[in-house]
């Protein structure tokens, strides 16, 4: 082999060695701490303090200082990863209701108790749909659809309880303005806390929120044609099982109808646990 292709070969191997080492460097990024130990930016709640939080509502400070311990493990209140994941799973906060107008001490527009709403409330969806950031829960965006599925001869949203819960459940994408790719059996008629979960209680004509959930619902903002009036949930009263609950969009009032012989509005819903 001659002189001048090892000293090129080692050049080369030289060469991806530095690359290789330098690549190495940025993807491990730095080892230096960014703070130390005793600054603001390294503090941290506790996997108890996280756990009592989602147990009971508790408020703690996070922990402001590293301490080292001066004795061993020994038995305590500390809960294990395991705990807090199965506790998530047992809990159902329950959400502001939106109203800030008080009227007297201690009702519900002076405490404004319960679970604050995400910013934007809404996301609407290129799909036809609206996502609910507080619930999760997936929306058809045109909450005055008049054609749910082929052979659906209404011409009409209202419909009896009973016609209500085909419709909604035969909703597929290519009706209704959907896009979605979903197919009959994905959509639904909400139960009475789901529709309910959808009202701002600081407003009426319609009882709902704007995209953002900082104001007054305006038509698209984010539903279409949201009529301020009576929709049926799957609900139905137990003392009188043939009554099934509605949702009075206008001003927030649930009440129950005779599901036969009443026609009220349909606002199908998708996903929830």
């Amino acid at each position: 082999m001659s002189r001048k292709l090892i000293i090129t070969l080692i050049g080369v191997g030289t060469l991806i060695g530095a690359l290789l080492f330098t690549a190495g460097a940025v993807l491990a990024g730095s080892l230096e701490p960014s703070v130390g130990p005793d600054e603001a930016g390294s503090q941290m709640y506790t996997l108890d303090q996280i756990y009592k939080r989602l147990y009971n509502g508790q408020v703690s400070a996070k922990m402001t200082t590293f301490t080292e311990p001066l004795s061993g493990p020994s038995t305590g209140t500390m809960h294990t990863l395991d705990e807090i994941y199965d506790l998530i799973g047992q809990r159902a906060p329950v959400p502001k209701t939106g109203q800030t107008t008080s009227w007297a001490a201690n009702d519900d527009g002076a405490l404004e108790k319960g679970v604050s709403w995400p910013n934007p409330r809404f996301t609407i969806n290129a799909d036809g749909t609206v996502t609910d950031n507080l619930t999760g829960l997936i929306w058809l965006r045109n909450a005055n659809c008049t054609q749910f599925f082929d052979g659906d001869t209404k011409g009409q949203n209202n419909r009896s309880w009973y016609d209500a819960l085909v419709a909604a459940s035969s909703l597929s994408t290519g009706y209704c303005g959907l896009t979605d790719g979903s197919t009959a059996g994905d959509w639904r008629l909400p139960n009475v806390r789901e529709q309910f979960s959808l009202l701002d209680h600081q407003y009426n004509a319609p009882a709902l929120s704007n995209t953002a959930g900082t104001g007054w619902h305006t038509d698209g903002n984010p539903f279409y044609y949201v009529q301020n009036n009576y929709y049926w949930t799957s609900t139905t009263r137990v003392s009188f099982d043939s009554w099934k609950f509605w949702v009075n969009l206008y001003d927030g009032r649930v009440y129950d109808v005779d599901g036969a012989t009443s026609d009220f509005w349909v606002w199908p819903v998708r996903g929830g646990q």
